[in-house]
């Protein structure tokens, strides 16, 4: 997108860099990680982690709670500043999937948070090449529990006349690069503000590249669903349920031969 012209929200690049002026809604709204999903992540004895696109730090923190020494490489100089506020135990660099500012063989572990659809395939061996022989890729997304009837109705609003496919969808590896995945789902739940469920629809791609007046038209579609569903309707706060879709595949121990 050229400066000047308005974000095109068919556009995948377009919803990319939608992040760097959605860095402080993404930060105060978005969930972190359950614990469960996180431990099943990451292999037994890991000490070094990439945590790779990673926005505003949601699972950083975690993995920095953990004692782990933790790289974190974000694109989006606005979402890495945030990150450096939140987890500032962390090493926070930029950088892309496609292009990672580690030397060879350099992580145990490299997670993904949310953010594996935003890759192309370039990123699997540049994955693969800074993990060590053995190490592990761990793929997770928050996908939000639409079978109850109020986050069904909230999902159905803020992807109201979205072009792209939705963000959770098994990742494909490179079967020279990686074991065959394995996957786990862990159901939790964030407890949130029910005022906060505004700026968390706000805080999506497809909302960000919308036009101001259509943005503004589904976002007071939240507001009314916020002060009328039965599940919502004067309380503060609320239990907003989650799926933790998880991915984890290990390298080969070729993998930087084939790379």
């Amino acid at each position: 997108m050229s400066a000047g012209d308005s974000p095109d929200p068919g556009s995948r690049a377009d919803r990319a860099a939608s992040f760097e002026q959605g860095a402080a809604q993404y930060a105060s709204t978005r969930p972190s990680y359950p614990d469960e999903a996180v431990d099943w992540l990451l292999p037994d004895g890991a000490r070094r982690v990439l945590d790779l696109a990673a926005g505003t730090g949601k699972l950083t923190e975690r993995l920095v709670a953990r004692g782990l020494d933790v790289v974190a490489v974000e694109p989006s100089d606005a979402m890495r500043a945030r990150l450096a506020e939140s987890a500032p135990g962390a090493q926070a660099l930029p950088g892309s999937a496609e292009a990672i500012p580690l030397p060879d063989a350099s992580v145990d572990a490299v997670l993904v948070a949310q953010a594996w659809h935003w890759f192309s395939p370039a990123a699997q061996p540049e994955i693969a090449r800074v993990l060590r022989p053995g190490g592990r890729l761990g793929i997770v997304w928050n996908v939000r529990d639409d079978a109850v009837d109020w986050v069904g109705r909230f999902t159905e609003v803020i992807h109201r006349g979205d072009t792209l496919e939705h963000s959770y969808r098994e990742p494909v590896l490179a079967a020279q690069l990686f074991t065959p995945p394995e996957h786990r789902t862990v159901p939790w739940a964030d407890r949130v503000p029910t005022s906060s469920l505004r700026p968390l629809a706000a805080s999506r791609s497809y909302l960000l590249t919308l036009p101001d007046a259509r943005r503004e038209e589904l976002l007071g579609e939240i507001d009314d669903l916020v002060a009328t569903h039965p599940a919502l309707a004067g309380r503060t706060d609320v239990d907003l349920p989650y799926l933790a879709e998880c991915w984890r595949a290990d390298t080969l121990t070729t993998a930087s031969d084939d790379a």
